[in-house]
This record gives structure tokens, sequence and C-alpha cells, in this order.
């Protein structure tokens, strides 16, 4: 006895189901893997940045009046 249509398309909508659970797990893991395993001190890098432009401009203004 064939299975009727009412049988396929539930069967295809079950995988596609669990296929939108894979990719939704994939895309979790692949999240969790790209996060930074320490936290980012944004202040800090911005500050040294700061620095070391300052040091350039005291560099470049040190040569003018040489």
């Amino acid at each position: 006895m064939p299975a009727g249509r009412s049988t396929f398309n539930k069967r295809k909508k079950e995988q596609a189901r669990q296929q939108k659970q894979r990719d939704k797990a994939e895309r979790r893991v692949q999240r969790k893997s790209e996060k930074p395993d320490e936290p980012v001190d944004e202040m800090a890098e911005l500050r040294q940045l700061a620095e070391e432009q300052a040091a350039l401009f005291r560099v470049e203004d040190e040569s003018d009046s040489a």
C-alpha cells in the first residue's frame, strides 16, 4: 500500500524542521568560537592609540624646532 500525499508532506516538513535545527546549532557554535576569549578593554586601547599618536606629534614638533 503506497504512502499518501499527507505522509510525504509530513516527512518533508519534519526533515526541513530538523535541518533548520542543525543549521541553527551550527551557527550557534560558530558564533561561540568567534567570540574573543578575553574581554576587550576599549578605553585602554583608545588611550594607548592616543599616546602613540601624541608621541608621533612630539617627534615631529622636535624635528621642526631643531
